[in-house]
């Protein structure tokens, strides 16, 4: 379950990093930006497209090395709790949001639910 798990990951920021890549604009307007100018393009990309990427990447790592299950899915505790968190309060501060942040929300919240089962049954 946790390869599986990894990998999910790994898959979903490869397609997040090529949407937001490809799609910059589509994305970017989804997501609430309105205007950018080149200095943010440039960061848009860095942090949607690059990070991404990273991220991808690293729990494709994770999730072939069997070793590294469990540091993956600390990773993942780690990255999901403190996302979940400042999910919940800017949805509650800037309310209402568009319907693009309210699915990433609820896919980073079923990511969340589902380390912490990994994490307990470990």
């Amino acid at each position: 379950m946790i390869e599986i798990y990894l990998w999910a990951n790994a898959v979903i920021y490869i397609l997040f990093a090529l949407w937001c890549t490809f799609q910059k604009n589509q994305t970017a307007k989804a997501s609430g930006y309105l205007t950018l100018n080149n200095s943010g393009w440039s960061e848009y990309l860095v942090i949607y497209g690059g990070l991404q990427f990273g991220l991808a990447f690293f729990f494709a790592y994770l999730a072939t090395n069997t070793e590294l299950h469990q540091t993956g899915i600390s990773f993942a505790l780690m990255l999901y709790i403190p996302i979940v968190l400042y999910r919940f309060f800017t949805i509650y501060k800037f309310r209402p949001v568009r319907p693009t942040t309210l699915a990433i929300a609820s896919m980073e919240i079923l990511l969340l639910i589902v380390a912490i089962v990994c994490f307990t049954r470990f």
